[in-house]
């Protein structure tokens, strides 16, 4: 396959490109079919010689750029950009906040009535804080191994929440 690429030329850390024609076998600095163009990137702007009647007999032919040389050919306006690919995402149907509107108007209502009934009973999405029973704790050993009438031996949010005797 024929490729249009660009051939790295210059000194260390001076990089001066020629644009050619080359078999993709072929080494990147290697051997090449034809010249076709010139880049110099150091200077600002960039120095940019392209033989454009070179390049669309070479593209008609078959020949491919790599994308160095597309990007090249784009910005000197011998090939046309490629179009981006939009690919539309699926669309879900997004909750309707009606129904959270709803409930708030509820609770607003009933708060005289709840706040009696918080104080008496817990509410019932609240779990209720039973701590284990004296005759649990002092017949299971801990996390640790030990007897659970021992002071424990982690400290952590479960120790914290043991009733202390």
């Amino acid at each position: 396959m024929v490729k249009i690429r660009l051939k790295r030329m210059g000194t260390t850390k001076r990089p001066v490109y020629r644009l050619v024609v080359a078999d993709s076998r072929s080494p990147r600095d290697g051997r090449f079919i034809e010249s076709i163009g010139f880049y110099d990137p150091l200077p600002n702007p960039a120095v940019v010689s392209i033989d454009a009647d070179r390049v669309q007999l070479w593209l008609r032919r078959g020949a491919r750029p790599s994308d160095s040389a597309r990007q090249l050919l784009v910005k000197e306006g011998i090939l046309a950009a490629r179009p981006f690919k939009i690919t539309p995402r699926a669309e879900t149907p997004e909750p309707t906040p009606a129904a959270p509107v709803a409930v708030a108007a509820k609770v607003d209502t009933d708060t005289d009535v709840t706040a009696d009934v918080a104080t008496d009973t817990p509410a019932a999405n609240e779990p209720a804080n039973e701590g284990p029973s004296a005759e649990s704790v002092e017949s299971a050993p801990d996390e640790a191994g030990g007897a659970a009438g021992e002071a424990p031996a982690t400290t952590g949010p479960a120790a914290a929440e043991e009733p202390s005797e």
